[in-house]
């Protein structure tokens, strides 16, 4: 009476060396396996006959294998006889400089998009090929039948008429001077439109994954605005109780702040598409001003959404001039100041390889740039020449004056009350908020229109300079 199918697996993990492995060799977070194998048996024969009745054998699973453990998690499994293996696909796949690296998460910024995808490949390079002859592995005879069954399915395919037509097409295309189109295949590289309109839907896609990055990027300058809101509360055009300190305070924050949000979105969105573009680049894909060109394009609506949020709230709720068209020349202001710093952290990132270094110097332009071109922690008339000169660089000469402008043009002034003299308190030297423009902006009422042009100048001017130097930082990589 033969035993039916019903294979014992029993599992043993054999330590063979354990004795001669000392603690002073070993790291202090890694395990060494010497051998981890299996032994099948089966009935193979009458119960009676002893020497028949099990069959068994051992396969080997894994051989001198050491599992690196660190803060809980296995990084990496190295074997000793792959270790040479590994190191080849490694440098054959240009792998070997982020060895020691984070594969990375939507959190931590690890390697980019294309070393991913290389690594992957190591990965399939380095398992073994599947063993179609060890498709049933229960007894020898079983492998022998199943390697006959695949001898049979290639022989009849050899036999076969389309093998047949296959050989005879390729033998004729052979002999032709002019190879005939492979279907769906086109040799001719994408235009730059339709490259640009790829990775800008790429880059949508993947930020739209992001709920919590939209939301701070939407809301970020609204959360800046309850600060402000909440400490002035409501202006009045009462000098005495600070209707011209809190409007100035007002300006200095609205043109210092928006530019340093365009740098935070600049440094923490863009840093993972430039190590892309910088690996994509290199194998043709693209160019990297394109990768910048898509990444501004994107940007847009969502920093005209931003100002618009944060310019509504802040107007309207502190009680800035009540008209309609200054809220929009508002709005305009905050929009441009907004994409300007932003374009300007993009100028800087295509030149500097460090973000830290970036953000700090993003950050010292922007201060200098309200200290030296705003005119409202001293007038610009009583610098020394080289920084008036310099003020003329900074976008925020012109975002102050045409703020200034804006909300002081036509204020009416009071002392105390609406009867109050204006002699009485020598704190009242203004009546009407034209006066303040004259003796702390000269000239600011006949240049508000070239002021505003000026400053929307600066928006293709720093984005045609972010161009120029991604360009230069092409060609340096690529030397």
């Amino acid at each position: 009476m033969s035993g039916g199918s019903s294979p014992a697996l029993e599992r043993s993990s054999s330590c063979r060396h354990m004795s001669e492995m000392k603690a002073a060799a070993q790291p202090g977070d890694s395990i060494s396996v010497q051998g981890i194998s299996y032994t099948v048996r089966e009935h193979v024969g009458p119960w009676w006959n002893l020497s028949l009745y099990y069959k068994k054998w051992t396969r080997q699973i894994l051989k001198d294998v050491s599992f690196h453990i660190e803060s809980g998690q296995i990084m990496g499994i190295l074997g000793n006889s792959v270790i040479f293996q590994v190191d080849a696909v490694m440098a054959e796949l240009s792998l070997s400089h982020i060895a020691d690296k984070i594969i990375g998460s939507r959190i931590f910024a690890g390697i980019s998009g294309g070393e991913k995808r290389r690594v992957s490949i190591a990965a399939q390079l380095l398992q073994d090929p599947m063993d179609l002859t060890s498709v049933d592995t229960r007894s020898k005879e079983r492998e022998l039948e199943t390697y006959s069954r695949v001898q049979v399915i290639v022989t009849a395919y050899k036999n076969s008429e389309i093998f047949s037509k296959v050989l005879a097409t390729i033998e004729r295309t052979k002999c032709m001077k002019d190879l005939p189109p492979i279907p769906f295949k086109n040799k001719d590289s994408p235009s730059t439109f339709y490259k640009l309109w790829i990775l800008l839907r790429r880059i949508t896609k993947n930020f739209s994954r992001d709920k919590m990055g939209i939301t701070m990027r939407l809301f970020q300058n609204l959360l800046f605005g309850l600060f402000v809101a909440f400490f002035l509360l409501r202006l009045t055009n009462d000098l005495l109780k600070g209707a011209v300190q809190d409007r100035v305070g007002l300006v200095y924050q609205c043109v210092s702040a928006p530019p340093y949000t365009g740098m935070l979105n600049a440094v923490a969105l863009f840093l993972p598409l430039r190590a892309i573009s910088d690996q994509e680049s290199k194998d043709g894909l693209y160019k990297k001003w394109q990768m910048l060109l898509a990444y501004i394009v994107h940007f847009l609506p969502f920093s005209v959404i931003s100002a618009a949020i944060f310019s509504t709230f802040m107007y309207w709720t502190v009680g800035l001039h009540p008209d309609a068209s200054r809220f929009g020349i508002f709005f305009a202001v905050i929009l441009a100041s907004h994409i300007i710093g932003e374009l300007l952290t993009l100028v800087v990132l295509g030149v500097v390889q460090n973000a830290q270094i970036v953000q700090s110097g993003v950050v010292l332009l922007n201060s200098a740039g309200v200290i030296v071109g705003t005119g409202l922690v001293r007038t610009i008339e009583e610098m020394s020449p080289p920084f008036k000169i310099l003020s003329y660089l900074s976008s925020q000469r012109y975002s102050s004056e045409v703020l200034i402008v804006n909300e002081f043009h036509g204020l009416n002034l009071t002392c105390g009350g609406a009867n109050s003299s204006m002699s009485i308190n020598p704190m009242c030297i203004f009546s009407h908020g034209t006066e303040f423009i004259e003796k702390q902006f000269p000239g600011a009422l006949s240049r508000f229109h070239i002021d505003f042009l000026i400053l929307y100048a600066f928006v293709p001017g720093l984005a045609i300079i972010a161009i120029l130097s991604f360009k230069i930082r092409e060609i340096i990589i690529s030397r």
